[in-house]
């Protein structure tokens, strides 16, 4: 089966672009599987995705494409392949245990290299999974000088992706900017109305009719970067708190699991504080 590659390109839209893309493609004895493009009316931007097949040079390709095209172009040229991600955790559990579960039956699309946790609680779930665990406690150290140790670990790796599964640090500009619109977070959809400690709770009392959670990039803002996927669900008033949270807990895990889909297929643009995706 031949391999499969994927064209991502934005520019600045103008007439002819789709053409002149395919036109590329063709004129190199490639074949089109699948082609999604969008232009951002309000901006006059142009996103498209092209899924392709057959043999070709990458710098061939690229030289034809700028040359076709023009300077103002951003051109990201990959194969359709696992992604290589590294997880972070706290201490909760659910979503790191669903996406390891997801890892062992193939269902990822993603090689897991290692989870790094501020704390050992979640060492030995990992490990039956035959994963490397780092543990970097935070007790007695600066933000900046604990996310040192924990830049030192991503290093070795070199992870594509960060996947944040519940992990309760807040991460400096530094390590955000090292890693742009290359680290996902999962959180509760309650934010910004209920914040702090307990927000299942707060959200009981104030009798909310659903629940929910979104998963987003993660930008200078405190979760405030570019949204991936979001979803809810009901809930009344014969469910507890408790009730609440763990049917909190079962919607971040579906829609984190979404999230990473959707980023591991290449299938996301990143436009302002925004999200393309070609689903």
């Amino acid at each position: 089966m031949p391999t499969t590659h994927i064209l991502l390109i934005d520019c600045p839209d103008r007439k002819g672009l789709v053409h002149k893309i395919t036109g590329v493609l063709y004129q190199n004895n490639l074949n089109i599987i699948s082609n999604n493009e969008f232009v951002d009316r309000e901006t006059g931007h142009f996103f498209m995705r092209t899924e392709f097949s057959g043999e070709y040079a990458k710098t061939h390709l690229m030289d034809e494409l700028h040359s076709a095209l023009g300077c103002e172009i951003c051109i990201r040229l990959s194969e359709k392949q696992k992604k290589n991600i590294v997880l972070m955790v706290t201490k909760e559990h659910h979503c790191l245990g669903d996406l390891l579960l997801r890892h062992e039956y193939e269902r990822l699309n993603a090689r897991i290299l290692s989870v790094i946790s501020n704390y050992d609680v979640l060492r030995s779930l990992v490990e039956k999974f035959n994963i490397p665990f780092h543990c970097i406690p935070h007790d007695g150290m600066q933000r900046e000088e604990h996310e040192a140790k924990i830049l030192r670990v991503l290093g070795d790796y070199n992870p594509e992706y960060i996947v944040l599964a519940k992990y309760m640090r807040i991460l400096t500009p530094n390590m955000v900017n090292l890693y742009a619109n290359r680290i996902i977070n999962i959180h509760h959809s309650f934010l910004p109305a209920f914040i702090g400690a307990n927000p299942y709770r707060q959200a009981y009392e104030r009798g909310v009719k659903i629940i929910g959670a979104t998963a987003h990039f993660v930008n200078g803002n405190l979760d405030e970067g570019p949204i991936i996927a979001q979803n809810v669900i009901p809930v009344d008033h014969t469910q507890s708190a408790e009730d609440m949270m763990q049917a909190g807990k079962d919607v971040e895990k579906v829609v984190l699991a979404r999230a990473l889909k959707l980023a591991f297929e290449d299938r996301i643009f990143v436009n302002g504080n925004k999200t393309i995706i070609f689903d």
